[in-house]
């Protein structure tokens, strides 16, 4: 009958000693067997790429983001399609289709980050200080977020869109114009009340638990418990979150740019090109076909991203 010395490692099946795992190897075991997360992370990789190389990729063709040129347009007016020079055709002002779309892949990043950033901090803070100390700050902040959801998003959106666009002064004595800045504030504006309702939730249910208790035994302050105890196991529901918050942004920025209430005219935007596709989509199938490509795989991208980190972050999910 064999024995083990004292100080010999516990063995399973054989020689292989038993190995710990952090949480983040135990999410990164679960998060790369999904390979449509995977595939939406890379098409993230390559929008942000593109947004960068964008001037690059336009002083290399010569093609500005706003230079049109009358040989991509026919006899009749109507631009000319895809050819070895303009990959993805013109559109109806004989400019390169190709180049705006690397230019608007910058105004959709843009916007659906900072956007979505500036919402989540917002709803992360209000959703905490709500949950953890209740009370009238609760009930304060629950019925304000209530207003805010019940509010008509896009009428409200596009009626204060297009009150601040109607001078370049804009509005709030000029702190706030018309363009990109404009847009960004509208949409954190209104997405801020559902993620302060997610984090409160979960912060319901993690201010009874033990470590809370263990900290306020140890004399530790409310804004240190908040801050120290609370917000690191809040991180997983707010990253998945944020990660499907940015594609409801970049939507909603097309749409307001589709209605011409969205960037500034001499901005290429992907919703600005499908609505300025409208008159010819028939004769210049490229015109619309491309920006919808390019405004679709960012949004699946991006929710394809928030399942997968959703899934790998759940630690009751069997993946």
């Amino acid at each position: 009958m064999s024995t083990l010395a004292p100080d010999a490692p516990p063995v399973i099946s054989g020689d292989a000693p038993i190995q710990g795992r952090t949480p983040w190897q135990l999410f990164w075991g679960r998060f790369k067997q999904d390979r449509l997360a995977f595939f939406g992370l890379a098409i993230i990789v390559l929008m942000v790429l593109l947004a960068f190389i964008a001037p690059l990729f336009a002083s290399l063709t010569g093609h500005g983001p706003n230079e049109t040129f009358t040989s991509m347009k026919d006899s009749f007016g109507l631009p000319k399609g895809p050819n070895s020079t303009f990959l993805l055709g013109a559109d109806d002002a004989g400019r390169d289709v190709l180049v705006r779309l690397a230019y608007g892949s910058r105004v959709s990043l843009i916007v659906g980050i900072v956007a979505s950033g500036i919402a989540l901090v917002i709803g992360v803070v209000v959703g905490v200080l709500a949950g953890y100390l209740g009370g009238w700050v609760d009930t304060l902040i629950s019925r304000v977020g209530d207003v805010f959801l019940a509010l008509p998003l896009v009428i409200f959106a596009i009626g204060i869109v297009a009150a601040c666009s109607t001078s370049e002064q804009g509005c709030l004595g000029g702190h706030l114009k018309p363009g990109l800045m404009l847009v960004i504030v509208i949409i954190a504006l209104f997405s801020w009340p559902t993620p302060a309702r997610l984090v409160r939730g979960a912060t319901l249910s993690l201010r009874e638990k033990e470590f809370i208790e263990a900290a306020r035994a140890l004399g530790a302050k409310e804004r240190t418990i908040m801050v120290r105890e609370l917000l690191p196991n809040l991180m997983a529901p707010i990253v998945v979150y944020g990660s499907l918050l940015i594609p409801s942004s970049v939507l909603f920025e097309s749409y307001l740019s589709f209605l011409g209430l969205g960037v500034p005219g001499d901005t290429p935007s992907w919703g600005k090109m499908l609505a300025e596709s409208v008159g010819i989509f028939r004769v210049a199938w490229w015109f619309w076909l491309f920006p919808g490509i390019f405004l679709m795989l960012t949004v699946l991208a991006f929710n394809l991203l928030g399942d997968g980190l959703r899934d790998a972050l759940d630690p009751r999910t069997g993946r």
